[in-house]
């Protein structure tokens, strides 16, 4: 960490950094310093009475808002806002390490980590988030950022996405969305639709071909938002491929290699610009620890986030194998059930919370409009406003674009909301 970074925060206690196999042990110890593992660890630390000993561990220096970067790669939004200093979200009471987990050893309630640190723990709470896997695509490494590829998946290339928007002068824009699971659902489309109306507001739209390919056989999981986006994409013109999963990518010829779900036919569309989601999935280091499911997701009871095999450990956001949309206003959910079972585990009593599968995704549909789909584990519509909620409103992409930030920083990230 940076002398800069640690500066703003005095207060903070850092583990110190020891090449020697050194032992420490906490009451809790959080896997994680992103959106899930501050969120937890604020509330386990909060108050001034609640004097639970937390230790986070996570190697990163930098904190950020991803929700934002869809509008970032869209122009409507300063990338500068959506980073902060990893130190200056670390809860005050917690103690952080610097470092990167390099093996679990739960039978010993023991994480090892890459400084050469032995961390033991009373309770454990997996909140690692979710791994990019930039080269399982063919070509995407080496040519993203570059003639017309571009992604919003990293802070790093999210610029490219506007660059890519704001210069295309026609041709073929294509947007794909992958066969993994994902962050946000929704977001590969949203990025989508905002390009298009670019296009429009530029004048390039009548001589360009705009693309969606998704490697799934509908446009969203839940029928009423499926709906409205169906209607979406028709009336802008977005031709939809569906079953369609991007496996390749030449930038020397500006082919992008799709192979199709339903033959296993491999299919080529030359592009002039080409945004990708990349496929994702679980961290290396959960999926090959014995924390893990079949799939390589951390494995823990959908209703109270407590591992299935071992009572003292908990999962919760992205990494974990809940079957809803990987989203932060999942984790909003998510994020007091765990604290709450995992205080009542420390007193040894029954677990009294339980998460229903609550997600959230904020469906950009154009400049100034926004569907906010809610929905839970049933795939039903679970709504916060007195409104339909299918419906294109502007008060809603003011919501995502002034209100949610805030509830980010000053809420979520402080245990407070």
């Amino acid at each position: 960490m940076s002398a800069t970074s640690t500066s703003q925060r005095p207060d903070l206690e850092q583990a110190p950094v020891d090449t020697d196999r050194k032992i420490v042990r906490h009451q809790v110890v959080v896997v994680g310093g992103g959106t899930a593992g501050i969120s937890v660890a604020a509330r386990l630390t909060n108050g001034w009475f609640n004097r639970t000993d937390v230790a986070i561990i996570d190697p990163a220096k930098d904190h950020f808002y991803q929700p934002a970067w869809t509008l970032v790669g869209g122009g409507a939004f300063n990338l500068s806002a959506t980073r902060r200093d990893e130190a200056a979200v670390i809860p005050a009471r917690a103690k952080w390490y610097p470092t990167a987990v390099t093996e679990f050893d739960p039978e010993h309630n023991r994480i090892y980590t890459q400084d050469g640190t032995i961390i033991e723990y009373d309770f454990l709470v997996v909140a690692a988030g979710i791994q990019l896997n930039w080269h399982a695509i063919k070509g995407l490494e080496e040519s993203l950022g570059e003639g017309g590829v571009c992604s919003n998946y990293s802070y790093q290339t999210v610029g490219s996405t506007w660059d890519s928007i704001r210069n295309f002068q026609g041709g073929t824009a294509i947007f794909t969305h992958p066969a993994t699971p994902i962050k946000c659902g929704g977001a590969p489309q949203k990025i989508c639709y905002l390009a298009e109306e670019h296009f429009r507001k530029s004048g390039v739209r009548d001589k360009s071909r705009v693309i969606f390919a998704i490697a799934a056989p509908e446009l969203f999981a839940v029928e009423k938002y499926r709906k409205v986006l169906e209607t979406v994409a028709q009336r802008q013109g977005v031709e939809v491929l569906l079953d369609h999963e991007l496996v390749a990518v030449s930038s020397d010829t500006k082919e992008a290699i799709f192979r199709r779900k339903a033959d296993g036919e491999e299919v080529s569309i030359n592009y002039d610009m080409i945004h990708v989601t990349p496929p994702q999935g679980p961290p290396k280091f959960i999926a090959q620890s014995p924390l893990a499911d079949a799939a390589g997701w951390v494995d823990v009871d959908r209703h109270t986030l407590q591992h299935v095999r071992y009572p003292n450990v908990f999962g919760l956001g992205d990494c974990a194998n809940l079957p809803t949309s990987k989203t932060g206003a999942a984790i909003r959910k998510q994020a007091p059930v765990a604290a709450a079972n995992l205080r009542a585990a420390l007193l040894d009593q029954p677990l009294p919370a339980r998460y229903d599968g609550y997600t959230s995704c904020p469906l950009v549909t154009g400049y100034g409009k926004l569907v906010l789909a809610e929905f839970g584990y049933d795939k039903q519509p679970s709504e916060t406003f007195p409104f339909d909620q299918g419906k294109e409103r502007w008060s809603m992409w003011l919501l995502k674009k002034y209100l949610l930030p805030v509830l980010y920083w000053q809420g979520m990230l402080k245990g407070r909301a």
